[in-house]
């Protein structure tokens, strides 16, 4: 018999359709009471009104099909977790690429993607677009994935004198995304195969980005005064904070909040606590990103060329 889970997932989704006339987010989540196992989906839809709704659908139950499927069998799911991120989301691409060959009136539509799994105390995720991962740990907010978007180059511009901060937070391509799931090639691909091992107190919070329209400040002095406090409270303040911005743009909000509690006292990698940023010591940092994405990029493309070869094998 396995031994009992190490870790308890405390989880609250919250879904809102801000200041827009329609709501693109679909999210979903799993988290089975004593499972060893826990994961969630989220996808930000574009194309608007019956094309973004749709496209978000498509690729958070798409997804969400495969991880279920293949979570029944633990030791695969546990040995294959990225190959198997990297086949739903080709799975999703392609679905996509179905409707929209169907309906061509939706083209256009594609939609982000972001889904954290949970295997027992380590966390894996893959994330196509600008929706992020958060994880609140000993006071300190860091974005776990890579931000597809034009926002990390503006900034890097800013950073270096080469615009200066007004500019750089105003630009109009700064929402530009620079991958995304539409039916097409996927330009970059996050879903980093060494997992990220969790520890007591840890809060993980996965989000469209009409979450950010809190800054990442704010967004951990919420965590931060309601660390203590059930997942769902925490989801409660996190709204109403974005409510009392009375922001007329607001974007459509979906997130799911994950608190982690109950692991072994024991840890593999312990972090010393006198770190300048407390317990992130030993993450890897997001150098090198677009080298990784790359890589995963070119393995989606090979995939692609086998699904091909093997429809023109049983045609032939």
């Amino acid at each position: 018999m396995r031994p009992p889970p190490e870790i308890r997932f405390d989880v609250a989704s919250a879904i809102s359709q801000g200041s827009r006339d329609y709501q693109e987010d679909a999210i979903i989540t799993d988290f089975p009471l004593g499972s060893e196992i826990g994961f969630a989906v989220l996808a930000d839809g574009m194309g608007g009104h019956a094309s973004g709704d749709i496209a978000s659908k498509i690729v958070v139950t798409e997804v969400f099909s495969e991880l279920k499927l293949q979570s029944g069998d633990f030791l695969s799911f546990e040995e294959k977790i990225t190959d198997i991120l990297l086949d739903a989301a080709l799975s999703a691409n392609e679905c996509l690429n179905g409707h929209v060959s169907n309906n061509p009136e939706s083209s256009g539509m594609g939609a982000t993607l972001i889904a954290p799994v949970f295997i027992n105390d380590q966390l894996f995720w893959i994330s196509i677009g600008d929706s992020p991962l958060f994880l609140y740990r000993d006071r300190v907010l860091i974005q776990l994935n890579e931000d597809h978007s034009m926002a990390p180059q503006i900034d890097y511009m800013f950073e270096t004198g080469q615009i200066g901060e007004e500019t750089a937070m105003n630009h109009p391509d700064r929402n530009c995304l620079t991958s995304v799931l539409i039916g097409d090639d996927i330009a970059r691909i996050d879903c980093p195969p060494e997992p990220i091992d969790l520890l007591d107190g840890d809060i993980l919070v996965m989000a469209s980005d009409g979450l950010q329209f809190l800054s990442n400040d704010e967004i951990r002095g919420v965590l931060s005064e309601n660390q203590g406090k059930p997942s769902s409270e925490i989801s409660e303040m996190l709204l109403q904070k974005l409510d009392e911005l009375g922001d007329p743009d607001q974007d459509n909000i979906s997130f799911s909040v994950i608190k982690i509690s109950d692991l072994a006292s024991i840890v593999r990698n312990p972090i010393s606590s006198i770190e300048t940023e407390p317990g992130f010591a030993s993450f890897p940092r997001r150098v090198g990103a677009a080298i990784v994405s790359a890589g995963q990029t070119a393995l989606s493309a090979l995939r692609s060329q086998r699904r091909t070869s093997d429809i023109s094998d049983s045609t032939s």
